[in-house]
């Protein structure tokens, strides 16, 4: 029972799922700072930082729909500037990672495949390893000269 418990921890997307979690919640504070020292101030600049609006139930009960439309106000000037700052500076450096590497040779197809095995064919029958055949097409074999002259 606790080797199985170890092999589950020592896992790598457990170990990966934690170090998430952690680098997300310092990365959460990170947001939540920029955001109450930069943001808000703005906002309050231009206007209110609060949205007015509270609908009363009775009996101390309120809905405060000027906090929610705030919180979204608040959440979508956080996820503009996070994708500004963070996420469109990161796809553009990843993006000219991938231009400075080459693609990876596609396999050949199966013509080139049968042509390769028919050239190495008849290499083998005049006695020319395969390995050789580059080497002879760039530099014929002295004695094939010899027999076209003739």
């Amino acid at each position: 029972m606790l080797k199985g418990f170890k092999d589950f921890i020592m896992r790598g997307n457990v170990v990966d799922l934690a170090v998430g979690v952690t680098i997300g919640a310092a990365f959460t504070a990170l947001v939540t700072s920029f955001s109450d020292s930069f943001l808000k101030p703005l906002i309050s600049a231009i206007g209110t930082s609060d949205v007015p609006g509270t609908v009363d139930l009775g009996n101390k009960n309120l809905i405060t729909y000027g906090a929610f439309f705030s919180a979204v106000i608040g959440f979508l000037m956080t996820a503009l500037v996070v994708y500004f700052l963070v996420v469109l500076p990161m796809n553009k450096l990843a993006e000219r990672r991938r231009k400075g590497e080459e693609p990876p040779p596609a396999a050949p197809s199966e013509e080139i495949k049968l042509l390769t095995e028919i050239r190495d064919a008849l290499l083998a029958g005049r006695g020319v390893a395969p390995a050789q055949a580059p080497a002879q097409r760039d530099a014929p074999d002295p004695a094939e000269k010899n027999q076209t002259a003739r």
